[in-house]
């Protein structure tokens, strides 16, 4: 029998300290999450808008491209049940990249110098941040396939699988907040940002394998698209809801990895961007 030396933590409890700070981080999650939501609710006109772009990608892109079967894809599938996950990426990515606005402004109004003082661990505000921007991605990815299986898209109908799709839409998303969130910090002006947003938004699409497969891209941009997050998250989501071949676990190793390394980055500029 193993005994715990006099005043330790009994052998295999849980370190109280850490217990709580992942409870304060969940309960920060989940508040910012709540705070998004009555956003929305508040105002679904911003939800009807951004539903109008993945549409036309999937009603005029998907369907001719699909009816000249100019673009290679694995095992037969059809075009448009394999561009889906991409629009769905897509359509989160292009809400998340602009999510350092939103920071800016709450610096502009003294929201973020109230949170700073708090005793939340700046890395805690950040995540709780990244996944509340999640939030409008995931109601995005609900309508996305809905919209294709209106179009006759067969997606899985495994509920774990839907809701590991789910899982991954919303990690990709609090990457590129995250992401944001660090250009935010480096330059500290909302005009900057959109400028910069806009200018990496279509090259990180389009360097991905959102709308066609890695293998026919020339060398070079095949490079890039190995080292483009948005790629690994197409990967998973065409895994788990059309079922084409992919190593999931690689997928999600390297998107926890680059989440955790923008959330890292971001809260490092965090008090460069609140001072300012």
């Amino acid at each position: 029998m193993t005994y715990a030396a006099p005043g330790a933590p009994p052998v295999g409890s849980v370190n109280p300290g850490l217990a709580a700070e992942t409870a304060r981080l969940i309960n920060r999650i989940g508040t910012l999450c709540w705070v998004e939501m009555r956003k929305i609710r508040h105002d679904r006109t911003e939800l009807y808008t951004r539903a109008i772009q993945p549409a036309l990608w999937l009603l005029i892109y998907g369907e001719v491209f699909t009816r000249v079967h100019a673009i290679p894809t694995p095992a037969g599938i059809p075009y448009l049940a394999y561009l889906a996950p991409g629009i769905m990426a897509q359509s989160a990515l292009f809400i998340a990249i602009f999510y350092g606005i939103q920071i800016i402004w709450e610096r502009d109004a003294g929201v973020l110098t109230k949170l700073m003082v708090t005793p939340t661990p700046r890395s805690a505000l950040i995540t709780g941040k990244a996944f509340a921007s999640s939030v409008r991605s995931l109601i995005q990815g609900v309508v996305v396939i809905i919209i294709a299986a209106l179009l006759g898209v067969s997606f899985t109908d495994n509920p774990l699988r839907l809701i590991a799709a789910l899982a991954i839409l919303a990690l990709g998303s609090a990457f590129f907040s995250c992401l944001s969130m660090t250009l935010a910090g480096v330059v500290v002006a909302r005009d900057r940002l959109m400028g910069i947003g806009q200018a990496i938004t279509m090259p990180l699409f389009f360097s991905s394998s959102a709308l066609y497969p890695t293998k026919i891209m020339p060398g070079w941009l095949q490079v890039i698209s190995r080292i483009n997050p948005l790629t690994y998250e197409v990967e998973a989501l065409r895994g788990l809801l059309i079922g084409t071949q992919t190593t999931l676990w690689l997928d999600v190793v390297v998107l926890v990895g680059a989440t955790v390394l923008a959330i890292t980055c971001a809260a490092l500029l965090l008090p460069r961007l609140a001072n300012r």
